[in-house]
């Protein structure tokens, strides 16, 4: 299992726009093969940062879902939405030992 997890700052004008897009992005995510997990939310407090966290099956569906037209449309809305910064990377394998 591969986990995508990190955060997003984005122009405190263009919040609305990465709402929106984040909306559909997760929306169309979690219907792809492989995807466990997929989440884009904005950290309560801090309206410009928002939050990714994704579980994907395997390296595979993880770059099929890179490739997909849902993730060019993202990828167009949040540059118009100004990232400020992007700190966003993934791990791989590991047991979910719950806590």
């Amino acid at each position: 299992m591969l986990i995508v997890t990190g955060v997003i700052e984005i122009a405190e004008d263009g919040v609305e726009t990465a709402r929106a897009a984040a909306a559909e992005m997760v929306a169309e995510t979690l219907k792809e093969p492989g995807c466990i997990v997929y989440e884009f939310s904005q950290v309560l407090g801090q309206e410009t940062r928002f939050r990714v966290y994704e579980e994907w099956q395997d390296l595979t569906a993880l770059e099929a879902h890179f490739a997909t037209p849902h993730m060019a449309r993202f990828r167009a809305a949040l540059a118009r939405a100004g990232v400020v910064s992007r700190d966003v990377y993934r791990r791989e394998g590991g047991e979910k030992v719950s806590l």
